[in-house]
């Protein structure tokens, strides 16, 4: 018998040791998360910029030098492509707004969802304003369908800066594109640890 357990033992060490090897921490999926966002910042050529030249530019990005803001407290990056018509959203006010939007995963730059293709079937998001935070939940549309009716925190980012007006004949509704990580993404993506790009128009 314990000529069989000398035997056995190393075989039950080999297979602890490549267990714990196949095993990933948090850390691991954070720093595996990082390397993809950085790796994707330099294959799609954007140019980051901090928070206090995007306030010093009057709170746009250049699309031209393809620039995206780094929101310090969340974490997202952030395009704005077009600002849009109208008035921001007020404080106090509640409204919903119309929503198209690709939805990319940064780890192998695969569209999962999108509803661009399908004019007549945009996702619909309610949406209020409590001073400089706002909060907000699907009602209808493939996210609801696939994830749940809470918003990302980073789909929240824009609505500081963009406007939320319906078009106009020299305005066109709001645009962005966003490089979410999982901590501001929907439940799948913090669940798994997985950084999305969205781009995302918004419609009253």
């Amino acid at each position: 018998m314990k000529k069989f357990f000398h035997i056995l033992a190393p075989l039950i060490v080999l297979v602890l040791f490549s267990a714990c090897n196949d095993y990933e921490t948090y850390s691991d999926q954070k720093e595996k998360e990082r390397n993809a966002v950085r790796r994707f910042i330099e294959q799609e050529g954007i140019n980051e910029i901090s928070e206090s030249v995007f306030k010093q530019n009057g709170n746009v990005t250049d699309t031209a030098k393809n620039e995206y803001v780094y929101l310090n407290n969340s974490g997202v990056y952030m395009q704005i492509v077009r600002k849009g018509s109208g008035q921001p959203l007020q404080n106090g006010e509640n409204t919903s707004l119309y929503i198209r939007f690709r939805e990319m995963s940064i780890f192998d730059t695969a569209y999962v969802i999108t509803n661009y293709e399908d004019p007549y079937d945009p996702d619909v998001m309610s949406i209020s304003r409590s001073g400089n935070n706002f909060t907000a939940s699907f009602t209808s549309g493939l996210m609801l369908e696939y994830y749940s009716a809470q918003v990302p925190a980073g789909w929240l980012a824009p609505f500081s800066y963009i406007n939320v007006g319906p078009p106009t004949a020299t305005e066109d509704i709001a645009k962005v594109r966003l490089i979410v990580p999982h901590t501001q993404g929907h439940t799948a993506a913090a669940s798994d640890v997985v950084p999305f790009f969205y781009e995302i128009s918004f419609q009253r």
